[in-house]
């Protein structure tokens, strides 16, 4: 006997919650196998069998949270031999062995059918009775799916339904509209955790700089039109080569804090660029990785997969690891300037506006030009004013002979 346990999918990842299972008790799992999907703190992802067998049980149900380690389920190997006990106690009880029934009887205490103390929870906020509601999950049990499909019904006061008022007396003005709770779910909870130490414990400062894209959209157009059908090129794409070619001038900002032995700059040898990109999830950042050495064209490519990919919340820890520095693009949305919150552990974080056309001086004459503004957030502890301005400097002037952009 095998125990399966919750898996360690991301350097952050601390634990996670069973999303579906694609086995159940009783099933032949062979190598390979897509055992279970698993929401982690960054995306949803396939978790593999490495063994074959049969599996026995499952003792950590869909919805269910649990600290990495801990025993999810049991593969029969055909040994003979129990498996030892875990470190790691499941943070729920087992599910019904497969001779107990399969749902308990409606008129069962709450507390006594199948379900995690997360259910639990929200079954009390929303004043829902657990006896009243079939459990979808396996041995019957309640999952969260299962609350979220009981329609809720409004709150009704018993004193005042008794009293009936005058009949002259005005209409009573409309109850406000309750709030909505929606509980977080791994990767919310990873985004305020992450974002509020970053926010606290890293002392940042930042500095805009302004340059003329006029010529950069010009030669998007032409490589986009020599394309034809092929790869279309976006401005985050040339971003995204332009920010890599400065970092790899200023490797300075291609940096982390470390706070071992004192504190020190983690000095990156590969330039790999992380993506803001806003998922039904909330915000992921999956990385491009040596965008310094690739084309356009392939950075390109390889952007639209993680989007998409993000949007599917099918993305793999491999594509989320490893950032060195990332751009948060919002111009697509209409924002002229804005300021971002740092991913740590890296060193910085570029947040990119809208291009504008505005109005300027040029030898004693009013020219119009396309500008767009791009601000650094950088970590005071690793990276000074001057390199933050020295880099924005070689980036603006990348973005201004866009040339050397592709080149």
């Amino acid at each position: 006997m095998i125990d399966i346990l919750m898996p360690r999918l991301s350097d952050t990842m601390t634990e996670g919650a069973i999303a579906a299972w694609h086995k159940k008790p009783g099933d032949a799992v062979a190598p390979g196998d897509v055992l279970v999907e698993i929401e982690t703190d960054k995306a949803l992802m396939e978790q593999e069998a490495y063994e074959a067998g049969v599996l026995a049980e499952i003792l950590v149900a869909e919805g269910e949270n649990v600290a990495i380690g801990t025993p999810i389920a049991r593969l029969d190997d055909g040994s003979g031999e129990d498996a030892p006990v875990a470190a790691a106690a499941p943070a729920a009880p087992a599910p019904q062995a497969a001779s107990a029934s399969t749902s308990a009887p409606a008129s069962a205490s709450p507390e006594r059918r199948p379900a995690s103390p997360l259910v639990r929870k929200i079954a009390r906020e929303r004043g829902l009775d657990l006896a009243t509601i079939p459990g979808t999950g396996p041995g019957g049990r309640i999952v969260r799916a299962d609350l979220d499909a009981v329609p809720v019904a409004p709150a009704v006061d018993p004193v005042r339904t008794q009293e009936q008022p005058p009949a002259d007396a005005p209409a009573p003005a409309p109850a406000p509209a309750p709030a909505d709770r929606i509980p977080f779910d791994g990767i919310r909870r990873a985004i305020a955790s992450r974002l509020t130490e970053s926010a606290t414990t890293v002392p940042t400062f930042t500095v805009t700089a302004s340059a003329d894209v006029g010529g950069l959209l010009g030669l998007r157009a032409e490589l986009n039109a020599a394309a034809g059908d092929g790869t279309r090129i976006s401005v985050n794409d040339l971003l995204v080569r332009a920010v890599a070619l400065a970092l790899r001038q200023h490797p300075g900002v291609n940096a982390s804090y470390s706070a071992a032995d004192g504190g020190a700059t983690l000095l990156h040898r590969r330039v790999n660029v992380g993506i803001a990109v806003a998922s039904p999830a909330g915000l992921v950042v999956p990385v491009v990785p040596d965008a310094d050495r690739a084309s356009v064209s392939t950075i390109s490519a390889v952007a639209r997969r993680l989007v998409e990919k993000a949007a599917d919340r099918t993305l793999s820890a491999a594509e989320l690891a490893d950032g060195t520095f990332t751009v948060s693009n919002l111009g697509m949305h209409g924002v002229e300037h804005f300021t971002a919150i740092i991913n740590p552990p890296q060193g910085a974080i570029l947040a990119v506006g809208a291009a504008r056309d505005e109005l300027a001086l040029l030898d004693g004459e009013i020219v119009s030009r396309t500008r767009m503004r791009l601000t650094i957030t950088a970590d005071h502890r690793i990276i000074d004013g001057a390199l933050a301005a020295q880099f924005l400097a070689t980036l603006v002037s990348l973005l201004e002979h866009p040339l050397r952009v592709i080149a």
